[in-house]
């Protein structure tokens, strides 16, 4: 799940970043409007995390103007005003949840999760597909009844996968979801870790669409015998 960081302080950008990747996030960093205005264009974001007072202004009218513009990911603001009126008015403006400094990264991270599921239209946070269940609170993997192990990356594109179901993602997506805008990916990289999900899930978790990208599987089996 790729997020949208814009904040203007490092350190607390620095924090958010890499205790939410801990959690299994990709977060990309801006520190201005501009600079999330240029990304908005470019990338998909599954939700945005914004401090109110940035360098460029108020960030009220920013977000009134992505969502005029039909940005569709959820906005969370999270900033150091605990203004009723600021809370309104971003809130009008069409951002869907409010956190004041200092917070708990566990209850950011909690409320990104329900948020998400609001968007998606889901009850709770365990995805499933055929008989395989992933638990995104706890990040538990299971076929069947059985405890699956997956490296990070691997639950990054697993996860991908479950929160797009019937979406065909494209290798440069995936990409993006594992190593983000600055690092420098090996060709075959994005292949690597779809190999070592089929080994340990099954060969028929993804179909492979030439030319296009992968997909869940609708023929999915679970782990061969």
């Amino acid at each position: 799940m790729r997020l949208l960081l814009i904040e203007d302080d490092r350190l607390i950008a620095e924090g958010i970043v890499s205790g939410l990747k801990k959690l299994g996030y990709h977060v990309e960093h801006c520190t201005t409007q501009n600079q999330a205005t240029s990304a908005l264009s470019t990338d998909t974001f599954q939700l945005l995390i914004l401090d109110l007072g940035l360098p460029d202004g108020l960030a009220i009218p920013f977000i009134a103007k992505v969502k005029s513009a039909g940005l569709d990911a959820p906005i969370l603001v999270l900033t150091a005003w605990d203004d009723v009126d600021k809370k309104v008015a971003a809130l009008d403006a069409g951002a869907d949840d409010y956190m004041v400094k200092p917070f708990d990264l566990r209850e950011l991270e909690a409320r990104i999760r329900v948020l998400v599921r609001r968007h998606q239209g889901r009850q709770s946070d365990e995805l499933q597909w055929r008989n395989l269940t992933i638990d995104l609170a706890t990040q538990d993997v299971r076929v069947d009844d059985e405890v699956v192990t997956l490296t990070r990356r691997e639950w990054l594109l697993l996860k991908e996968f479950m929160l797009n179901p019937k979406r065909i993602l494209s290798r440069e997506h995936l990409e993006s979801v594992l190593y983000g805008w600055d690092s420098e990916v090996e060709s075959n990289a994005i292949e690597v870790h779809l190999h070592h999900l089929r080994k340990k899930l099954g060969r028929t978790l993804l179909r492979n669409v030439r030319g296009v990208g992968y997909i869940l599987n609708q023929d999915y089996q679970g782990k061969e015998a």
